[in-house]
């Protein structure tokens, strides 16, 4: 029995060593550093050390205290969704991350399996520039990649390492993205401008008056339709005008001729007849008195 009490006390002491809750303590890996005091009580004050040493392969972004000045002035909320952004649920040092192929990767982050990002605001982007200089930045549309490594600070491979990088990353809308998300809403009303030129059937009343002309031609179309009917009586008078007026016209003299010639024989057998009345007349008495 007492042999046993040491193997299992040596089995205890390694699972113990190996377990992931005593990997790493990244608080206490940060108190080394003087320059990162205020990044490290952030850690502990908004509880995201206790999931980071719950990892067993991390790698952390750490700021100075002068750029972490911008991480304290969030809200409380706020503040643990942008420090989730600087830790990479993978293990990167400088060596990995010059080794990376076409020297540009996406890294998941913890603000990702916290379940609260949305579209790819839990992810980074990283890039080794063409002089050398790595950059990360939010894989977020929109998002500037201005943050750059400055120096590696600890590591202990392949459970933490412990980057310093130039500016915190801050995904756009992580502050509230419902809110920005309103404020941006209002961006659509250029629309309704837009559509305000159907509101051109004003013009279209105003051209309306347009029709009036048509209306003013037809009015005076009868105005000319009565001068054809004024033409028309006075050519059934004379018909003189019309081209059948000039046949007419060609014979009338002819006719007045023809009549006159009349005129004139009734007149001769009238005096005719007087004379002949006369003779007989005095015939008669001729022979009465004989």
């Amino acid at each position: 029995m007492a042999s046993r009490s040491p193997t299992i006390a040596v089995v205890l002491i390694l699972a113990y060593l190996s377990s992931p809750a005593t990997a790493f303590n990244v608080t206490r890996l940060l108190g080394e550093f003087s320059d990162f005091t205020t990044f490290n009580n952030l850690l502990s004050q908004t509880k995201l050390a206790e999931d980071i040493n719950r990892r067993q392969t991390i790698t952390v972004l750490a700021v100075d205290n002068s750029a972490a000045g911008g991480i304290s002035s969030l809200p409380s909320d706020v503040q643990r969704k942008v420090l989730s952004m600087h830790v990479v649920l993978d293990y990167y040092d400088t060596a990995k991350l010059g080794a990376i192929k076409n020297h540009s990767a996406l890294l998941t982050t913890m603000f990702q399996s916290s379940g609260q990002a949305t579209d790819r605001m839990g992810f980074l982007n990283f890039t080794k520039r063409s002089d050398g200089v790595m950059v990360f930045g939010s894989a977020q549309p929109g998002a500037q990649m201005t943050s750059h490594m400055v120096k590696s600070v600890a590591s202990r491979p392949y459970n933490i390492s412990v980057l310093q990088v130039s500016a915190p990353i801050v995904p756009p809308g992580v502050g509230g993205s419902a809110d920005s998300g309103k404020a941006t809403a209002p961006a659509p009303a250029p629309a309704p401008a837009t559509k305000g030129k159907k509101g051109a059937p004003p013009p279209k009343d105003e051209e309306a008056p347009a029709p009036a002309p048509s209306d003013d031609a037809s009015t005076d179309a009868p105005a000319d339709a009565p001068g054809p009917a004024a033409d028309g009586p006075t050519a059934d008078g004379p018909a003189a005008d019309g081209p059948m007026a000039d046949g007419p016209a060609a014979d009338a003299p002819a006719h007045k001729k023809s009549s006159d010639e009349a005129a004139d024989a009734p007149e001769g057998s009238a005096a005719g007849r007087v004379v002949a009345a006369a003779g007989l007349g005095i015939v008669s008495l001729l022979m009465t008195i004989i």
